[in-house]
């Protein structure tokens, strides 16, 4: 789809589609709002400002969606073509030996343990033991460090997901 097509798609429709590249439905309405966009950059930018600009909530409401690293199911709905896109993210992660994949369990364990939300890193094009290494360096943070992470994180995934839907 392009972005004239999406431009004139109906509201909930628009709003489905974002929902597969991000799970907050309140930065989905936002952007759906903001259309016709004049171009995919325009459209990205839009996007990227609107996400920062959401409170806390929405963040871990869009985190929430996720499956933790080295998982396939997330513990909310997202729906299955969110699901397909982490699915094929996390490939990687998902090929792995047992002793990293247990570190990785272990480290999501203490991860949301500290922070209180799931452990979000771009995994696309990464292996496990990337992927645990950037886990081990993160539980260093402290939650606002770490939030604001997160959510740089939660852009780069919606980011290249946007990009697929629109075939750019």
């Amino acid at each position: 789809m392009g972005l004239a097509d999406w431009n004139s798609t109906e509201v909930a429709e628009a709003e489905a589609d974002l929902s597969a590249c991000c799970g907050s439905a309140a930065w989905a309405r936002t952007v759906v709002a903001g259309r016709p966009y004049l171009s995919v950059e325009a459209l990205m930018e839009a996007a990227e400002r609107v996400w920062f600009a959401q409170p806390e909530a929405e963040w871990l409401a869009a985190f929430a969606c996720h499956p933790r690293i080295g998982e396939t199911k997330a513990t909310v709905d997202a729906g299955e073509e969110f699901a397909r896109f982490s699915g094929s993210e996390q490939r990687a992660a998902l090929e792995t030996v047992a002793a990293v994949a247990q570190r990785l369990v272990e480290g999501n364990r203490a991860y949301e343990a500290k922070f209180g939300f799931l452990y979000l890193v771009f995994a696309s094009g990464r292996t496990a033991p990337e992927l645990l290494e950037v886990l081990e360096l993160r539980l260093g943070n402290d939650r606002a460090a770490e939030l604001q992470e997160a959510a740089r994180q939660q852009w780069r995934i919606t980011e290249l997901r946007m990009g697929r839907m629109l075939g750019t």
